[in-house]
């Protein structure tokens, strides 16, 4: 028999963030329409607004799937920090060393955040997701300078910030700056641990 909508929810919301994904990697999310993402994922644009409002509704699930996939990876990856001199900045390595995917990944998030910009509402919703990112990699953070004997002179929630705009900042010069030479990763990693202090300082 055929099945409900209900069960064909899942595989109808599937097939509709896989094709956009893959439509704002290649073309960008403003050049990319829904008539364009219902035709690539095989459905109709009824189909679509079963499901989501707009692109910008579509775009967060993506952001959502993408925060999951992230964090359940940093929490198996940091599983064994237990004795870590500086699990601040082996976090950030993690992050640092993430693949061509997560380049593509960038670049999708990064027109999406300068579209957020220029709209208060999209931005509000926007911030909203990124606090998830920002309160799971806080978590993350905080049980590995715990469990490696490392009291913070700050909070794990200013640290992830910290980490995050270290990341986003490295990626983006990366996708401009291809050569090996021109990689500013090292010198960030370096200076990572002079800011935690500062952060910490008095006055902070």
């Amino acid at each position: 028999m055929p099945k409900s909508p209900t069960k064909r929810r899942p595989a109808t919301v599937a097939a509709l963030t896989d094709s956009a994904l893959a439509l704002f990697a290649e073309r960008g999310f403003h050049a990319t329409s829904i008539s364009d993402i219902v035709q690539r994922a095989g459905l109709t644009r009824g189909a679509f607004y079963s499901n989501f409002r707009d692109k910008e509704e579509l775009f967060l699930a993506l952001y959502d799937t993408h925060t999951d996939r992230l964090l359940s990876e940093l929490r198996n990856q940091t599983a064994s920090f237990t004795d870590a001199a500086d699990p601040v900045g082996r976090v950030f390595d993690l992050l640092a060393t993430h693949d061509a995917q997560e380049r593509s990944w960038f670049l999708v998030s990064m027109e999406f955040t300068l579209h957020a910009a220029r709209h208060p509402d999209v931005a509000r919703a926007l911030a909203e997701h990124e606090e998830r990112l920002n309160t799971g990699l806080a978590e993350i953070l905080g049980r590995c300078i715990e469990s490696g004997g490392h009291p913070p002179d700050v909070s794990p929630t200013a640290l992830a910030r910290l980490v995050v705009a270290l990341y986003e900042g490295l990626t983006a010069m990366r996708v401009t700056h291809t050569t090996t030479d021109a990689d500013p990763t090292p010198l960030a990693r370096r200076a990572l641990p002079l800011l935690v202090r500062a952060l910490g300082a008095p006055g902070e």
